[in-house]
């Protein structure tokens, strides 16, 4: 399972750490092979370089420090990239926009066989063929 960045956010605002989402998400779902897209990485820098407070984005950034340590973080590939900009043309080509990086999110899931664990269904429940669980 490829986790959006939503069910992070939602973890560390609870005051949870890494680890302990995992559990959650474990016994939720069952024991599953568990990791991030690059994106989702980037994402999560971005909202600890916003923090409005130097506390809590020290809190972020431990988050993500630990995070980094225990769960793969899947890189954007060749074949990732060109599977992202067709199907993203060929949506927008039917009216639908979705935005780049959780079509880039949902591809890495795709392309590794996983589903995307989100609170953020509308977004991805868009992304054809891939397998979308609500956390």
């Amino acid at each position: 399972m490829i986790l959006d960045s939503s069910v992070l956010i939602s973890t560390e605002r609870q005051g949870k750490n890494a680890r302990q989402m995992l559990t959650s998400i474990a016994d939720k779902i069952g024991e599953t092979e568990v990791g991030i897209s690059v994106v989702t990485l980037i994402e999560l820098a971005h909202g600890a370089a916003r923090a409005d407070t130097s506390e809590r984005r020290a809190i972020r950034q431990n988050f993500i420090a630990e995070l980094l340590t225990a769960i793969p973080i899947h890189p954007v590939t060749v074949p990732l990239a060109l599977r992202t900009g067709q199907l993203d043309g060929e949506n927008q080509a039917r009216g639908i926009r979705i935005p780049l990086s959780d079509l880039l999110i949902g591809v890495t899931a795709l392309e590794l066989g996983f589903s995307v664990g989100t609170a953020n269904l509308r977004h991805f429940r868009q992304v054809l063929g891939l397998s979308v669980v609500q956390l």
